[in-house]
């Protein structure tokens, strides 16, 4: 990973939303609910949502990056999890900002796979070393990404809010 980035804007963002949200449309998919990796996915799914006309949205929260380029060991899913009647026999879509190692998609695809009538992922990237390949993606790079929702410091740094690896 080199020194370039890729930027995405407050306004490409909104353009990535609704060309995800389009190819999903335009394969016939019809979620009957909208799962969000917190803290990234949760833009991507409230975009889609309206896009998509899906009001039934759940978060799931997973703790994996910790910094740039620095993880966990493997992704963990923080409380409260989402209770699987909530998912069953749904038409499942997994939103996120980015499948990356993949590692964190994989644990909430694997965890609903077992529960749903069928998942699929959406992100607005995906980078080539991922572990899932997601149905729908906007944009493959695999330079590190600035988030405009990320890419500025905290406001305020509230200690205990993300695990020590």
């Amino acid at each position: 990973m080199g020194d370039e980035r890729e930027k995405l804007t407050y306004e490409l963002f909104g353009r990535a939303i609704r060309e995800l949200a389009q190819a999903v449309a335009d394969d016939g998919y019809e979620p009957d609910m909208i799962l969000s990796i917190a803290r990234g996915g949760l833009f991507v799914a409230g975009g889609l949502g309206y896009a998509l006309d899906v009001k039934n949205l759940h978060v799931m929260n997973v703790e994996f990056y910790t910094g740039v380029g620095t993880t966990l060991e493997m992704p963990v899913m923080l409380p409260p999890v989402p209770s699987v009647v909530d998912l069953s026999e749904k038409k499942v879509l997994v939103a996120d900002d980015v499948a990356d190692s993949g590692r964190t998609l994989k644990l909430v695809h694997d965890f609903c796979a077992e529960h749903v009538a069928e998942v699929r992922s959406a992100v607005v990237y995906e980078k080539p070393r991922s572990l899932v390949r997601c149905e729908y993606v906007w944009k493959r790079t695999d330079r590190w990404i600035d988030f405009p929702w990320s890419v500025e410091p905290p406001v305020v740094r509230r200690e205990g809010q993300v695990l020590d690896s």
